[in-house]
């Protein structure tokens, strides 16, 4: 055939010489290929490689070597097929669980699920397994025209798995295994942060708690205001009890010193005990020796005074308080004297210090049949009953109020001041028993407390007491005045 012949009633094209090259290699090579035809159809249930993926067969059928036509289509011009486009590369999709239900992957086996690998940043890292051994080539003459030597057709779309570069084949998809459950990362709740609250201005506490806080206080303003106020005419303050040792002398000089520290001036302490009594040795300042019998040997010339001039003469038998709130007229010492004080010199004495003091504490005697005691009794304007927590003080005093009363002064009775003072630290069992006995036959009871002070029986200072105890007595001097406080 040189060209001139034609196949199929058609006019032949000169063949090209690439073509007659061609020709002579198929034809030299048809013995080997009719070999390999049975050893292909022995094999039965072998696939071609497209066929597993799936993807049919092409229809072109081989071209038989027996047959007339084949010699003759075999020298028509042909084409040769185009070269498949280079096909992009799958994107990376996500693997998903295999269904061993599905009859495609029924013939597959997995590989065992290998363990992840952590990458830099701590994340898993996908390793593609290794691909299966390849079988071994058949050796096919002619692969550039045989249908069966033309590479696999890629699977259909969504079916395959992605494939890592530089594989050499398809690898069989792996079903993973179950993946633990992924903790999730718990973050420390968000704590509020707090502000700083501004401080609220303080602001000064209600009338009522602070009336309430200053309750003590205010007793003691009442007090005070008490004792200042005009008493219209001086008053005699007797303190009395039969019974030695029951501080009648130190109640004098401490209500003579309370009543001289809120007035000022105008009290005076009369120590008018019969039987050497010793209020001139433990109040006033010693700046002399003189005593009421200095003072009744010029009593007529001192009455005859008046004004400053009568100051002035009677404060040469006086004697003062360290502070100056109170003066002191001294007793006797010599027991004879108290013949000397009848009732009229009592009386005289008695008008004289109305002159010139406003309160006249007097310290009377032990007997209650003297005149000079009974006389003081008629004269004072408030009687001050002093004991202590004590069976026979207490009965002594009670026995003094019957006395006076059968006298006929049960108003001075009815209006006494019953003073219990405390003559040691801590409970006294006997204390309130008497208290709530003298609260009905009296007109007030009041307590002062023990003061260590007041334990040595020398000079009283009134500074040298504790806040305790002349609280006390502020309120006790108050009840005393407070009948004739206008």
């Amino acid at each position: 055939m040189d060209g001139t012949e034609t196949g199929w009633g058609r006019p032949a094209e000169p063949a090209p010489r690439w073509r007659a090259l061609l020709d002579r290699a198929r034809h030299g090579s048809r013995q080997a290929e009719e070999q390999s035809d049975p050893e292909r159809e022995a094999q039965p249930g072998q696939q071609p490689s497209a066929q597993q993926y799936g993807q049919p067969l092409p229809t072109r059928r081989p071209v038989n070597p027996l047959d007339g036509r084949g010699q003759y289509g075999a020298g028509r011009y042909e084409q040769p097929p185009p070269p498949e486009a280079a096909q992009p590369e799958p994107r990376p999709m996500p693997q998903r669980p295999i269904n061993p239900l599905d009859p495609r992957w029924q013939g597959r086996q997995a590989e065992p699920p290998r363990p992840a690998e952590l990458n830099g940043g701590g994340r898993r890292a996908a390793v593609p397994p290794p691909p299966p051994p390849a079988a071994p080539p058949v050796e096919e003459p002619h692969s550039f025209f045989s249908p069966s030597a033309r590479p696999p057709a890629a699977p259909p779309p969504g079916r395959d798995y992605p494939q890592v570069r530089g594989s050499a084949a398809p690898v069989a998809p792996v079903r993973p295994g179950p993946q633990p459950p992924v903790m999730p990362v718990h973050q420390p709740p968000m704590m509020p942060v707090q502000q700083p609250v501004a401080p609220q201005p303080t602001s000064p506490a209600p009338a009522r708690i602070e009336w309430r806080q200053g309750r003590a206080d205010d007793e003691l303003e009442r007090a005070v205001a008490v004792m200042r106020r005009k008493l219209g005419k001086p008053r005699v303050l007797a303190f009395a009890n039969p019974k030695g040792g029951v501080h009648k002398t130190t109640a004098t000089v401490l209500a003579a010193a309370t009543i001289g520290s809120v007035r000022g001036r105008g009290v005076l302490a009369w120590d008018d005990n019969e039987l050497r009594g010793t209020l001139g040795l433990r109040a006033g300042s010693a700046r002399h020796a003189r005593t009421i019998k200095h003072l009744l040997a010029d009593l007529m010339q001192i009455e005859n005074l008046h004004g400053d001039g009568l100051l002035q003469e009677l404060d040469g038998y006086l004697r003062h308080a360290s502070d100056g709130s109170y003066d002191v007229l001294a007793g006797e010492e010599n027991p004879r004297f108290a013949a000397r004080l009848d009732q009229a010199t009592v009386r005289r004495v008695m008008d004289l210090l109305r002159r010139t003091h406003d309160v006249i504490c007097v310290d009377t005697g032990n007997n209650v049949e003297s005149v000079n005691w009974q006389t003081v009794m008629r004269q004072a304007d408030q009687l001050v009953i002093t004991t202590v927590p004590r069976e026979d003080a207490a009965f002594t005093a009670d026995w003094m109020l019957d006395v006076l009363d059968d006298s006929g002064m049960g108003d001075l009775v009815s209006n006494a001041v019953t003073l219990i003072s405390c003559p040691s630290p801590g409970p006294l069992p006997l204390l309130n028993d008497f208290a709530k006995h003298f609260a009905t036959r009296t007109r007030a009871v009041a307590i002062v407390p023990y003061d260590q002070a007041l334990e040595v029986g020398s000079s009283i200072e009134y500074a040298d007491l504790q806040q305790e105890t002349r609280t006390a007595w502020l309120k006790a001097a108050s009840v005393m005045i407070e009948p004739f406080a206008e």
